[in-house]
């Protein structure tokens, strides 16, 4: 007698496909696994041959425009332009390999270069060397808690910076940046360690007439191609043709001693090695790096995010956090600094075709290709054209009109965003950004601190017990005190719960029997709040009340019932819902009710229809 196997459904048997990455089409690499620490080797092993020259040409594009907003940030941070493009060749192929992200362009940022700067020029006393070597050791530091972050998976902490508080320090960054590259624009230099130092430093420069006029009018002939292509065509690299127009004009105008330039910059890519630096500066660079590493992935993560949502593909946040560490890792070791995502250079590879990671590679080489063949290109190119590239970049970093929407419809966001502007421009860039981060954690616990609550009645033809400030006519069970409060309960607010169930039930008209709390929107409760329920039973039984809940989640009933509350109250005294508890308080408590779905009986119904009127 033989026997037939049922047959396995495909769906079942077979291995499903790589998901697709939607509009590029690009797989995304397993969860688990060697190709979850490097991705781009996994995409590099699926790679599709229809995929190589959308990112060669995505990568030279990106290449043109890597070149001048490296320098320039790296000027913006008080380091040697040619830093720059150290911090972006090296970052781009060490995240080609462990980044997982497809479309992302990492190298130096505005974002980061008031912070390094910060960190930096206070130390280096004016020696351009001392300087590389500290930013190469902030980078390090960097590369070293992202990666720690990453392992431990805390990518999450970036969730603990508000977007009031985002807006707030983005702007103050913004302000920074602009206020330090303003003097360059106008052709002369300041000294400065603050904001207020920086803009008395200019105000001071522009009335001894320090400025020199053909370096202003190929900083302001920059910026105004940079910022005119950016709104007129959009698709035309401003960034480049700024650029290079500036540097063609201080050649044929012989410019080169009468301006600020760049000058020969050395062929070749440096060897890796060590930054070493004392110890005593050590413990004020990692407070340094901190607050880069904070700043860095959360921005990050948000263009992530959004290039991962656009082109349907998961990113695992800290997987990313390990790509940006050992992105920055790779700077450290090649005379860079700290280095984090373009949320303009990111856009262009995109608009531009890119696919995969090699769109960075390509990039990266282009940039090296310069270097060794070419250095002699970037010459001439005058530093007041790089002010002109960062000062268009610092320029979009302000969101004002999101300062407008805080202060129309959440005035506590929009002062909490000014708090962490003046904060970023008063103290600097490191502690604003502490400072704001501090102020944001408090703003979450004042919020959970006086939370809304609210008493809840009978309205007539609405399902359920509602806000009686809301449904003013609504009816209140006799003898029954109805609470809701909105947040969980932890030490912060647990006397605040309380002090208003004792003073509710001092206020009722008639002696309260029972206190129901509607704790569906109690999400924990802490040991302090757990005393507070023993002493709080103890206050409501002193009056000849009792303390009861209803529709509390199971994970803080088992919580309450390991601290023994619940043994305390009795279990008789949680309830599914308030329907059931109401019921069950009538059924104890003979009082005069009448619901309006049955006015002929005493009790409470919370689903069905209206079918009468009250007595």
């Amino acid at each position: 007698m033989s026997t037939t196997q049922p047959q396995q459904s495909p769906r079942v048997s077979a291995p499903p496909p790589p998901q697709s990455a939607g509009g590029i089409g690009v797989p995304t690499a397993p969860a688990h696994g060697w190709a979850a620490w490097l991705p781009g080797l996994w995409v590099l092993r699926h790679y599709q041959r229809a995929w190589l020259m959308k990112d060669i040409a995505a990568g030279l594009v990106v290449s043109a425009l890597l070149v001048p907003a490296g320098m320039g940030y790296a000027a913006a941070a008080g380091l040697p332009p040619i830093t720059g493009l150290y911090a972006t060749i090296a970052p781009l192929l060490a995240y080609a390999l462990f980044g997982p992200s497809r479309i992302m362009v990492l190298g130096p940022d505005s974002a980061l270069a008031a912070l390094i700067a910060a960190a930096v020029l206070t130390r280096a006393n004016g020696d351009p060397g001392r300087a590389i070597v500290l930013s190469s050791v902030l980078a390090l530091l960097t590369g070293a808690l992202c990666i720690a972050a990453g392992l431990t998976r805390v990518g999450f902490v970036t969730d603990l910076l508000s977007k009031p508080v985002r807006v707030g320090y983005m702007n103050g960054i913004g302000l920074t940046v602009l206020i330090a590259q303003l003097p360059k624009l106008f052709g002369f230099s300041v000294s400065a360690n603050s904001v207020t130092d920086g803009a008395l430093g200019l105000a001071r420069g522009l009335a001894e007439g320090r400025t020199k006029t053909p370096a202003l009018a190929i900083g302001a002939a920059c910026l105004a191609v940079i910022v005119g292509l950016r709104r007129l065509a959009p698709r035309v690299p401003g960034v480049l043709v700024a650029v290079v127009g500036a540097t063609i004009a201080v050649g044929a105008l012989g410019l080169r001693g009468v301006i600020t330039v760049v000058g020969a910059v050395p062929r070749g890519f440096p060897t890796p090695s060590m930054p070493i630096v004392s110890l005593s500066l050590l413990g004020d660079l990692v407070v340094a790096a901190l607050g880069i590493a904070l700043v860095a992935y959360a921005d990050m993560s948000v263009l992530s995010r959004t290039f991962a949502g656009r082109n349907s593909y998961r990113v695992d946040p800290n997987r990313e956090l390990i790509g940006l560490g050992v992105a920055n890792i790779a700077a450290g070791l090649f005379q860079g600094f700290p280095v984090t995502s373009s949320a303009s250079r990111t856009p262009v590879a995109e608009a531009a075709g890119s696919r995969t990671q090699l769109t960075g590679v390509v990039g990266a080489l282009a940039i090296l290709a310069v270097l060794i063949a070419a250095p002699s290109l970037l010459r001439d190119l005058p530093t007041a054209a790089l002010a002109a590239v960062v000062i268009a970049a610092a320029l979009r970093t302000f969101e004002l009109a999101e300062l407008k929407l805080f202060y129309r419809v959440r005035r506590s966001d929009f002062a909490l965003s000014l708090f962490a502007f003046f904060s970023v421009v008063a103290l600097g860039v490191l502690w604003g950004i502490a400072l704001s981060i501090a102020v944001s954690l408090l703003d979450f616990v004042r919020r959970a601190w006086h939370p809304h609550d609210a008493i809840l009645g009978r309205a007539d033809g609405v399902k359920g017990y509602h806000d009686i400030t809301r449904y003013p006519d609504a009816r209140q069970v006799p003898g029954l005190l109805l609470f809701r409060w909105d947040a969980p309960l932890f030490f912060a607010n647990a006397d605040t719960f309380r002090s208003r169930i004792i003073e509710l039930v001092d206020e009722m008209k008639e002696p309260a029997r029972w206190v129901v709390v509607a704790a569906e929107p109690i999400t924990d409760v802490d040991t302090t709040a757990a005393e507070m329920l023993i002493e709080l039973d103890n206050e409501l039984a002193a009056r000849g009340a009792e303390l009861a809940f209803a529709e509390m989640k199971d994970p803080v009933k088992d919580r309450l019932e390991r601290y023994g509350i619940q043994q305390r109250i009795g279990h008789n005294f949680f309830f599914a819902t308030l329907g059931v508890a109401v019921k069950e308080y009538l059924a104890r408590h003979p009082v005069p009710w009448s619901d309006w779905e049955h006015p002929h009986r005493a009790r409470a119904s919370e689903d069905a229809p209206p079918s009468g009127s009250h007595p």
